[in-house]
Parts: C-alpha cells; sequence; structure tokens
C-alpha cells in the first residue's frame, strides 16, 4: 500500500475520504475503515426510512466527490486509504437491518467478505470504472449484497 500522505491531516477533503483518519491505518484500512463506519453507525440518530434513504444517497454523492478529488491531488487512482467507500458501503448493508450488536456484526462481517472477496460484478467494477464512482461503486455493490445476504438472512430467522 502507498504510504499516506501528509495532505490526510491539513486538507478536510482527504481527511473525510480517508474515513477521519480512519484509512491511515498501517495495515488492513479498508478494516479499520469500516469500524470507523460502524461508530458513526452507532452515533446516527433515528431516521425514517425515506431519511436513510436520502443519507445514502447524499453520502454517496459527496463520497464520488471527495474519493474522486483526493485520489486525483494525490496521484493514486484508489489509495488503500481512501476509506470513504467502506463508509457508504456499511451504512448501505445496515438499511433496514433488524436493532441489536449481533445485527450489526453480522453485517459488519457480510460486507467485509464481500469487499475483499470482490465476487462479479464487484471485481468487473473495480477494474473498468475510474475516478471517483470507480472508487466509490465496488463498495456499494458489496454492501448490495451484504445488504441482501443480512435481509434474507433475516427473514429466515425472524
Amino acid at each position: 500500500m502507498s504510504e499516506t500522505p501528509k495532505s490526510v491531516w491539513r486538507n478536510p477533503v482527504h481527511f473525510l475520504a480517508f474515513g477521519l483518519g480512519s484509512g491511515a491505518a498501517p495495515k488492513a484500512p479498508g478494516t479499520f475503515g469500516t469500524v470507523a463506519a460502524v461508530v458513526i453507525y452507532l452515533l446516527l440518530p433515528p431516521m425514517s426510512v425515506a431519511v436513510y434513504l436520502l443519507f445514502l444517497a447524499f453520502t454517496f454523492v459527496v463520497g464520488v466527490w471527495l474519493c474522486g478529488k483526493t485520489a486525483a491531488d494525490i496521484g493514486v487512482h484508489d489509495h488503500g486509504g481512501i476509506v470513504w467507500d467502506e463508509f457508504v458501503g456499511l451504512w448501505l448493508t445496515m438499511f433496514l437491518a433488524p436493532p441489536g450488536l449481533l445485527w450489526l456484526v453480522l453485517g459488519f462481517l457480510l460486507f467485509r467478505v464481500f469487499d475483499i472477496l470482490k465476487p462479479w460484478p464487484i471485481a468487473w467494477c473495480d477494474k473498468h470504472v475510474e475516478g471517483g464512482l470507480g472508487i466509490m461503486i465496488d463498495d456499494v455493490l458489496a454492501g448490495l449484497m451484504a445488504l441482501a445476504c443480512l435481509q434474507l438472512i433475516a427473514a429466515l430467522i425472524l
């Protein structure tokens, strides 16, 4: 992995793209970014379905810009430390999730599995889509797959 650029600590756009600094972890920055996303998720106020969907859309659009701008500024297309995409992927995974720590842990694990293994079409998008959208789309797809699995498990259990 490329070294963390010093701009992460002085440029607010880079700081956000690096997940409030969580992506600067020397090992497994994606996992550290996802842990930071869990902490933020736990701090979010209760939201209606419509407001949560707006939140997801807003954080996705902002993420495309943040990630694209940061990647262009530092000259590395998808630096491992850019983890805003993990934030949005985890938050998408948790959409309509049953309440409780067990479901949050399961959502975290499912999202990390899909993000790391990158089954089709995640791997294809990761290789063929450029810019900020390219950085974001693979984690959004991983989030959608994790969301589907989490909802299926909930439907079978609850």
